[in-house]
């Protein structure tokens, strides 16, 4: 390798890189058990957020359990 010549390593195996908007999961955290509406890049959904996770966030709706990743969430409203 010469003086300005780039140097790249490259692992043996593939990594996993997640971004996590900790005040989005805070946030999501905080309202755990209400009625929301999801708004996400395919469409709206409506229903009880069961639990969040720093990359997704399980909803049930009409007897269907749904789990949302984090990064395609819009935005999110309270309904009640």
């Amino acid at each position: 390798m010469t003086m300005n010549q780039p140097h790249y390593s490259y692992p043996s195996s593939p990594q996993l890189v997640a971004l996590v908007d900790p005040y989005v999961y805070q946030t999501l955290q905080s309202i755990v058990g209400r009625e929301v509406v999801v708004e996400t890049a395919r469409g709206s959904v409506q229903g009880m957020l069961r639990e969040a996770r720093p990359d997704h966030i399980i909803l049930s709706s009409n007897r269907t359990t749904l789990f949302i990743r984090i990064q395609q969430i819009v935005w999110i409203r309270l309904t009640n």
